[in-house]
């Protein structure tokens, strides 16, 4: 498979991002593809919190949520799915689907060994992440949901249809244009942190293909899967549940995340960020400490 690998260089120095890189390079299905993770606080912690991004952002978005729950005492990873971050990036827009970047999750818990989770996603990240637990639910404990959707083969509605339009446009996507005006008090640096992953338009293939792969039609790549999903949330999930809505979020915004809530069992009020967009984890101290506290850890 032909990948590109984003230079070292293009991480230094990055704004609230002072974490270690840990590296795999040998999952099973993804041999040679070098695929990036964080994993800050005690590797013995008995609570794991595992934070999953989306689309086009990385393990940077959870830069303000890490020191937090790391310094609880907890053990926090946060991977790059491959074609963002640090991780590598395969070049054929073909290569990415659902099932592709699932597997991998799934393969990266399995490798690490990941129990007493609590799943921490928004975005892409809950749209993989919340699959997850039905196939491994010894696994799971807690979840922490942020402005993301279950897709079962319907319209999210026009904000995303208006988003997946315009991402279509941009083949060569302005990251942090797009991150300054989705986050209005962005710092010039902390914007280009976010598209430091990618030089040029080459090493953008997942950031073209991920709205197009969102389940909107009854016939694509993990309705199935999505279904099972939804209807586990709603009948056997019997963990702690906390979530954080964005309230300025056009595309997965507090309409869905009223629907979300209702399929998630004993989901309790959510917090309501009102000056909070998409990008919800850059309230991220805030979602954190919430968090924690409605959890008692």
């Amino acid at each position: 498979m032909d990948y590109l690998r984003t230079p070292d260089a293009r991480f230094e120095n990055l704004p609230g991002y002072a974490f270690a890189a840990h590296y795999i390079d040998d999952l099973p299905a993804y041999e040679g593809l070098r695929v990036h993770y964080l994993d800050e606080g005690p590797s013995a912690a008995a609570q794991v919190f595992l934070c999953l991004h989306g689309q086009p952002t990385w393990s940077y978005l959870y830069r303000k949520m890490i020191p937090i729950l790391a310094g609880a005492g907890h053990r926090v990873i946060a991977p790059d799915l491959l074609g963002f971050g640090k991780s590598d990036k395969p070049v054929n827009d073909d290569v990415y689907s659902f099932h592709f970047h699932r597997t991998l999750l799934r393969a990266l818990i399995e490798r690490l060994d990941l129990n007493g989770i609590t799943l921490v996603c928004q975005d892409w990240g809950g749209i993989l992440g919340l699959t997850l637990p039905p196939d491994m639910p010894d696994r799971f404990d807690r979840l922490v949901v942020m402005n993301t959707a279950i897709p079962v083969g319907e319209s999210l509605g026009e904000g995303f249809d208006a988003w997946r339009a315009f991402n279509r446009r941009q083949p060569d996507l302005d990251i942090a244009g797009l991150m300054q005006r989705a986050v209005p008090d962005l710092s010039p640096a902390e914007a280009a942190a976010y598209a430091a992953p990618y030089p040029d338009q080459r090493f953008k293939a997942g950031v073209r293909r991920f709205p197009d792969l969102v389940m909107t039609a009854p016939d694509m790549g993990g309705v199935t899967t999505a279904r099972r999903a939804a209807a586990w949330w709603a009948q056997a999930w019997t963990g702690q549940s906390f979530m954080a809505v964005g309230m300025q979020d056009p595309v997965l915004g507090p309409a869905l995340m009223a629907q979300l809530r209702q399929t998630i069992r004993g989901c309790p009020a959510p917090l309501e960020i009102a000056d909070a967009g998409h990008f919800v984890q850059e309230h991220g101290d805030q979602v954190a400490r919430a968090a924690l506290d409605a959890f008692g850890v």
